[in-house]
C-alpha cells in the first residue's frame, strides 16, 4: 500500500510531537512493507517560494514545498494556491492508496479536497486546535492568555498582533537572495538576517507590522475560516483521529460527526526504552524537557522553585533542557530566572538522548499553560517510569493519575506547583512508592499495525487497493 503523509513540518529541522509521531509511524509502516511518503513544507528564503525539494529522512521519501510566508491576505494562511497546485501534481505522480493528513498549517485546505476528488481514502489526525485557531492551533491569545472559548472578536485582536506573513521588504530581499543562490550557489541568508534584522520572525509568530488586515476584518475572516473549514473538510475526510479524549470532545462539539471521529491514543517508539534502567543520583533531580516557549511555560517552574524553602532546594537540583532558538525575549527572561534561583541550563537533548535523560530524572515537570493534546514527552516519561508533575489542562491531565505515576497542579499557578514540589522534596519516598502499573504507552509497532487495519478498511470500503 502506498501511503502519503501530509504534515506542516518534518524532521530533521523540526522535531516537535507531530513531526516525531509522523516519522515514527512512517518508519514502522515502512517496516511492514508499505511505501510511505511525506509531503511537508519548509521556510527557506534562499529558495524560491513555492519550489519543491526532494529529499529523504531515515529512508522515507520527503517532498518539501518551500513556503516563505509571502501571503497577500489572511485567507492564504489556510487556502494557499501554491500548496494545492504542488499537491495535485504529487497526487498524480504517486497515486497513493491512502492520504493521512497530520497538519494543514502552511498548506491548504484544498489539498484535502484534491485527494478526496480522486477517490483516495483520507485520514486526519488532530494534533492540536488549528481547525479552530489560526494562531498555530494553540488557542493562546497573543497576550499569553488561554482561549477557553473561541470568540471571533478576540481572535481579531490576537491575529492583528501576530506576524503571519513576511513584510514587503522581507519578500523583496528573500527573492533577491533566492535568485543569487540559483545563479551562483551562494547562500547569504544568514548574513542578511543578521545585518538587517530581516526574517527574525520564525514560523512561530511575532508582532505584526502591519497586520494582514485590521482587527474587525480579521474577526469576520476568522468566522468565515471556521465555516469554510467545516464545510470543506467534513464531507471529504473519512476518519478523524483524536489522540486525547479532551481533543475528541472539542472536535465533536466543533461538528465532526461522532461516527467518523475516533479516540486513538498515540503510539511511541518503545524500542529505546526496552531494558532501560533508572539511574539514581546524589540529589533529587527535577527537570523540564521541551522548547523554552511561553506556552510551554518553564517560567512557571522557575517561579515555583523560587518559592521553595532554601533548605529543600539545597537538597535537589533543577535543570531546563530544550531548544532556546525561538522566542529570544522569553528565553532571556527564563535565563534571568535560572540565575536567580540557581537552576542549571541543561542544553538541548537529541532524540537518542531522551531515554537516558529521563532515566536520570527524578521528577519531570510539564507546566504548559495551553490545552496540550497528548504531549510526547509525557508518553516518553511514562515509558521510562519517570514521575511526572503536570498542569491540569487538556490531555496532560488525562495522562497522569495522582499518586499513580505523578501529580497535577493548577495550570499557570506557581504557588500550586511549589506546593506539589514541596510535598515531593520533603518526602522523596513518595516517588519510589508510585506503582506505574498499566501506564505503559502503546508501542508504535502496535500502533502501526492498528493504523494499517484502519487504512485497509477504508480502502476496501472504497473498493480499491493495491
Amino acid at each position: 500500500m502506498r501511503v502519503l503523509f501530509v504534515s506542516h513540518d518534518f524532521l530533521p529541522r523540526h522535531s516537535a510531537g507531530t513531526e516525531v509521531y509522523t516519522w515514527q509511524l512512517a518508519r514502522r509502516l515502512s517496516e511492514r512493507g508499505h511505501d510511505v511518503h511525506v509531503f511537508t513544507t519548509e521556510k527557506d528564503v534562499s529558495r524560491a517560494d513555492g519550489s519543491l525539494v526532494r529529499r529523504s529522512f531515515d529512508g522515507i521519501p520527503v517532498h518539501e514545498l518551500t513556503n516563505n510566508l509571502f501571503y497577500e491576505d489572511f485567507r492564504e494562511t489556510y487556502d494557499w494556491p501554491p500548496a494545492a497546485r504542488t499537491f495535485s501534481a504529487l497526487l498524480d505522480e504517486l497515486r497513493p492508496d491512502v492520504v493521512h493528513f497530520m497538519h494543514l498549517l502552511y498548506l491548504s485546505v484544498e489539498c484535502v479536497e484534491l485527494a478526496a476528488s480522486r477517490g483516495v481514502p483520507l485520514v486526519f489526525t488532530l494534533h492540536d486546535y488549528w481547525l479552530q485557531c489560526a494562531r498555530f492551533g494553540q488557542r493562546i491569545h497573543a497576550d499569553g492568555t488561554v482561549c477557553h472559548e473561541i470568540d471571533f472578536a478576540r481572535c481579531g485582536t490576537c491575529l492583528a498582533r501576530t506576524k503571519l506573513a513576511q513584510t514587503p521588504l522581507e519578500r523583496r530581499t528573500a527573492r533577491a537572495l533566492a535568485a543569487l543562490r540559483r545563479a551562483s550557489g551562494l547562500d547569504l541568508t544568514r548574513a542578511a538576517r543578521g545585518a538587517a534584522g530581516l526574517f527574525s520572525a520564525s514560523r512561530k509568530g511575532a508582532p505584526a507590522e502591519p497586520p494582514l488586515e485590521r482587527e474587525e476584518e480579521l474577526a469576520v475572516a476568522m468566522a468565515r475560516r471556521e465555516e469554510e473549514l467545516r464545510e470543506r473538510l467534513l464531507p471529504a475526510v473519512d476518519r478523524f483521529l483524536a489522540p486525547s479524549r479532551f481533543l475528541f470532545d472539542a472536535f465533536e462539539a466543533w461538528g465532526v460527526p461522532s461516527g467518523r471521529l475516533e479516540h486513538v491514543p498515540y503510539g511511541i517508539d518503545l524500542e529505546p526504552f526496552e531494558g532501560l534502567e533508572r539511574r539514581p543520583g546524589d540529589t533529587l533531580r527535577v527537570r523540564f524537557l521541551g522548547t523554552l516557549a511561553p506556552h510551554k511555560a518553564p517560567h512557571v517552574l522557575l517561579e515555583a522553585w523560587d518559592l521553595l524553602p532554601a533548605g529543600l532546594r539545597a537538597e535537589a537540583s533543577l535543570s531546563l533542557h530544550g531548544s532556546r532558538a525561538h522566542f529570544p525575549s522569553y528565553v532571556a527572561r527564563c535565563e534571568a530566572l535560572e540565575a536567580q534561583v540557581g537552576a542549571a541550563e541543561g542544553g538541548e537533548v537529541s532524540r537518542e538522548g531522551v531515554p537516558g535523560l529521563l532515566a536520570a530524572t527524578d521528577v519531570l515537570v510539564v507546566p504548559s499553560i495551553w490545552y496540550e493534546n497528548s504531549p510526547l514527552v509525557i508518553h516518553e516519561a511514562l515509558a521510562a517510569r519517570t514521575p511526572l508533575v503536570v498542569s491540569d489542562l487538556g490531555g496532560m491531565a488525562e495522562l497522569v493519575t495522582p499518586d499513580h505515576d505523578g501529580w497535577r497542579f493548577a495550570a499557570g499557578d506557581a504557588r500550586d506547583l511549589a506546593r506539589v514540589l514541596r510535598a515531593v522534596l520533603s518526602d522523596p519516598e513518595r516517588l519510589a512508592a508510585l506503582p506505574f502499573d498499566a501506564t505503559r504507552p502503546k508501542d508504535m509497532r502496535v500502533a502501526a499495525a492498528d493504523m494499517e487495519q484502519t487504512y485497509e478498511a477504508l480502502v476496501a470500503r472504497r473498493g480499491g487497493g493495491s
